[in-house]
Order: structure tokens, then C-alpha cells, then sequence
């Protein structure tokens, strides 16, 4: 075997742009600039803006109020800057409801005035109802309602009418998305015409589109400082799945025109550049409670395994003592997530110096690309291995790997470090999600599947359509064609 580790493809992080969100396929370290980006700039001027309005309504409303109908004492627990605790109750959730209805994004939209209005009478009308709640015998004064209320609404969509004045010319500044495109020769004067005549984006750089997965471009892309990628008839279909996936680690979103072929394969928000409309592609996330709930299921799923098939591990373990000279287990090196290699466990199947006739065996390799390594009477293999190939029972002791958190029950097969050094740069995207012990290739053919590229494609299609529902159907149909004994030898 090849014991020289595949080096990963180093890729560049930079921060990343608004069209892409955190995912544990493509890790980003948390920055400083997060915090600093426009969007929370912005946000934070809306928010301490909607502050200093309702602040000051409830101002004018104390003081023409103050003597006729004054806050009950019942209201008033503590004050803080001279407001009184029921202001700062009110505040915060005014603020919340604002922030759940998306005020607090682009600010140059009327219909966002219109509808911090109207929520501000919402929240004094739901306070209302609350006060009575708490309080049934409590009379608040009519007067400082309704002069609150009313100050709150006009100050509140005045403020905002400043701010976004004062504003605008820095979101029109901040608003520009530096652009590459990735296009035939004939189509890249016109898209770039076309952007710049209809929009403020500016184009930073073009590649054709022969060349969309050369290293040489992808430099390109990075060295322009582009935000985007704007992609037109990219030559083939599992190119758009590679470059989304090199351009997110990087920061960089990918978008397709609507001609491009990738179009009814791929997912994604649709959206319009230019008066161009077009396809931002994304992928499924694997986070928050999606990630912990495939996460449970490994850990859940491999210990049931390990404790329930305990006896057929051991029976297993006995058969290949007392069948062959060696150790009952057999590791080696894979790749997994992100390019990191580890020790897979798997019952031995082979004699003790398989390893050492590899070389001399790799001229009998029936596959068509050579990647992988397949012999259908490998005379290597013992006895009891080839009924644990058959059946698949030499993959069992896999279930610890799932249980330390190298693998997940499913996901793309970890391959050796051998087959891993013949990858054309496309097929390292399955290494952006935890591999594991059965996936789309195994139950679509399994050792049928002639070439890696047929196998990468469909590793290729569960990245990008993942969901729970799809892990579920993938270890029903293993189930299946184990028992039926499909593909494997």
C-alpha cells in the first residue's frame, strides 16, 4: 500500500460575504470583523436610533403628563438613566419584535416605516392587555397612553427617516458586491456590459469557462477580491458542486445564470443581478439541532450496535483467529473530514502481508480509472474474509470510528491514502462532511459502480441534498441490499 499522506489542497479563508452562512462542512473561525461588518453596523444604528426615539416619546409624554396623569407607583420598580423600569421592558421588546420582523436589515425600504408603525402600535396595544393581566383594579392613565404611543410611533419613523438620509450613501457604498465571472468568450463583454451599466457591482476579474476548475483561476478569483461569482455554462455538471464548495470555504458565494445546465441539478435561492435573474447556489445545512440530531443517532446508533452484535463480533473474531495467522482487526490510514486522516477498524480479511504484493497486484485492477482498487477474486483474501466481504460484516468494527466522532453511520466511504493521492481536485469536495459507513455509492451498486467518478458524483448529490430524511432512507436501503447481498465481493 501507499503509506504517503494525501495532502489536502490548501485553500485560503477570507472573511466570509453575505451570501454564505456558517455550516460544519466548511468551518470558519469566528473574527473579529464578523462583529465589525457592515450589516452589524448598520443594525446597531437602527437598533440605538429606535432607542433614542421611543426614549424621548416617553419623555414628552412624562412631562405633559406629570401632573395630571402620572406612571402608578405599582409600574414604577426601579428607574435606570431617569426612565423607569417599565420603559425598558417595553424597549426591549419592541426592539425584539422589530428584529423578528426584519427592520433591522436594508434601511432604504418604505415599506419598513410603514411597518415599524404599525408594530409599535401592536407592542402598546399587547402592553395594555398585559398591565390589566397583572394588575386587574389598575386604572393607567388614558392621557400618557395615548401620548406615548402617539410620540413613539411619529419620533420612532422620524428618527429612521434621518437616519437612513444620513445613511444612504454609505449603504450604497457598502451595497457593492465586487464580481468575477466565469463565462465562454463570447458571453463575458456582455455580462460585464450588463452589470455595470445596470448596477453599481463592479466586475473584478474574468476566466472562461474551460477553465472554471483550474487552480490558476481559482488563484485569480482570490487574488481579485471578489465576493461572488457570477458562472455561465460551466462545461460540466459536477463542476458547480466542486467550485461552490472550494469558493465557500474561501468566503465567496457562487451564483449561475438560468441557461447554465447546473440549473436542474442544483438547489438554491433565486435571485436577480442586474436585472439578471439567477440561481445563488446552496447546500443543506448540517448545523444546530440537524447536526446534533445526526450526531445523537451516531452515538445512539453505534453503541445499540456495538452492545446487540457483541456476540457476532465475537464469533467473528474467533473465525479469523482459527482461519488464519494474525490479528482479528485490520487498520489503516483514510481520509476524512476536511482532508484529516485517521484509523479506520475493520476485521481482517486478508493475509497478514497483503500489504506487501500490492504493487504486483495493482496491474489486475479492474477498475477503469485506477483510483480504486478492485479485484473480484483478490487470492489475497482468506476464507472467512471473502463471506465477511459478502456479507459486509468485515465494515462492523467501523462502529467504534463512529462512536470517537471520525465517522457518521452515513456518509461518503473513507478511502485509503492510496486511492486518495489519484483525485482529480473535484473529488476532494466529498471530504467537506464526515465520511461513513454506508452512503449513496454503496446502496446504488456498491462494488458494481465501474468508475470513481460515477461514485464522486453521487457523494457529490448527498452533499448537496442532505437531510435527515435522506440519512434514514440510505440505512433502510443498506439493510436491504445487505440482506439481499447486492454488489459486494
Amino acid at each position: 500500500m501507499d503509506c504517503h499522506r494525501a495532502a489536502p489542497v490548501p485553500i485560503q479563508r477570507r472573511r466570509p460575504s453575505a451570501g454564505t452562512r456558517r455550516d460544519i462542512r466548511a468551518p470558519r473561525r469566528l473574527r473579529l470583523e464578523d462583529f465589525l461588518s457592515w450589516r452589524a453596523q448598520r443594525s446597531l444604528v437602527l437598533v440605538l436610533s429606535d432607542c433614542f426615539a421611543l426614549a424621548l416619546a416617553w419623555q414628552i409624554a412624562r412631562l405633559l403628563n406629570q401632573y395630571f396623569s402620572p406612571i402608578p407607583a405599582q409600574l414604577v420598580w426601579w428607574t435606570w438613566l431617569g426612565l423607569p423600569s417599565l420603559f425598558w421592558v417595553f424597549t426591549a421588546f419592541t426592539l425584539a419584535v422589530f428584529a423578528h420582523n426584519g427592520l433591522y436589515g436594508p434601511i432604504n425600504q418604505v415599506k419598513n416605516y410603514v411597518q415599524a408603525g404599525k408594530l409599535v402600535s401592536l407592542v402598546y396595544l399587547f402592553s395594555l392587555v398585559v398591565v390589566y393581566i397583572y394588575d386587574p383594579k389598575l386604572d393607567p392613565p388614558r392621557s400618557l397612553f395615548f401620548t406615548a404611543w402617539l410620540s413613539s410611533v411619529a419620533l420612532v419613523i422620524l428618527v429612521r427617516l434621518l437616519v437612513t438620509r444620513v445613511m444612504r450613501p454609505l449603504e450604497r457604498a457598502h451595497a457593492q458586491t465586487k464580481i468575477f465571472l466565469i463565462a465562454p468568450a463570447t458571453r463575458i463583454r456582455r455580462l460585464s456590459d450588463v452589470i455595470a451599466r445596470r448596477s453599481a457591482h463592479p466586475v473584478v476579474g474574468a476566466a472562461l469557462a474551460a477553465t472554471a476548475n483550474s487552480p490558476a483561476t481559482f488563484q485569480a478569483i482570490l487574488d481579485s477580491g471578489a465576493q461572488q461569482v457570477l458562472a455561465d455554462n460551466l462545461p460540466a455538471v459536477d463542476l458547480a458542486s466542486s467550485l461552490y464548495w472550494k469558493l465557500r470555504r474561501a468566503g465567496i458565494s457562487l451564483q449561475l445564470l438560468p441557461n447554465s445546465r447546473e440549473m436542474l441539478y442544483r438547489r438554491g435561492q433565486p435571485e436577480v443581478l442586474a436585472g439578471i435573474p439567477i440561481l445563488r447556489l446552496e447546500a443543506p445545512l448540517i448545523g444546530g439541532w440537524d447536526y446534533r440530531i445526526k450526531r445523537w443517532v451516531d452515538v445512539i446508533g453505534s453503541l445499540l450496535g456495538l452492545v446487540i452484535l457483541s456476540p457476532l463480533l465475537v464469533g467473528i473474531a474467533i473465525a479469523i483467529r482459527l482461519d488464519s495467522p494474525g490479528p482479528v482487526f485490520f487498520r489503516q490510514e483514510r481520509v476524512g473530514l476536511h482532508g484529516r486522516s485517521f484509523r479506520i477498524w475493520k476485521f481482517r480479511t486478508m493475509a497478514v502481508d497483503a500489504a506487501q504484493h500490492q504493487l504486483m497486484m495493482e496491474r489486475r485492477n479492474e477498475t477503469a480509472d485506477g483510483i480504486l482498487f478492485k479485484i473480484k477474486r483478490d487470492p489475497r483474501v482468506t476464507r472467512v474474509g471473502h463471506f465477511l466481504r459478502y456479507t459486509s460484516l468485515d465494515e462492523l468494527p467501523q462502529l467504534i470510528n463512529v462512536l470517537l466522532g471520525q465517522m457518521s453511520l452515513v456518509g461518503p466511504r473513507p478511502l485509503p491514502l492510496r486511492d486518495v493521492a489519484r483525485f482529480e481536485s473535484w473529488h476532494h469536495v466529498r471530504h467537506q462532511v464526515l465520511p461513513g459507513i454506508t452512503g449513496l455509492w454503496q446502496i446504488s451498486g456498491r462494488s458494481d459502480i465501474e468508475t470513481f467518478d460515477d461514485a464522486a458524483r453521487l457523494d457529490l448529490h448527498y452533499i448537496d441534498n442532505w437531510s435527515l430524511n435522506l440519512d434514514l432512507e440510505i440505512l433502510l436501503d443498506t439493510f436491504r441490499i445487505v440482506c439481499l447481498r447486492q454488489g459486494a465481493y
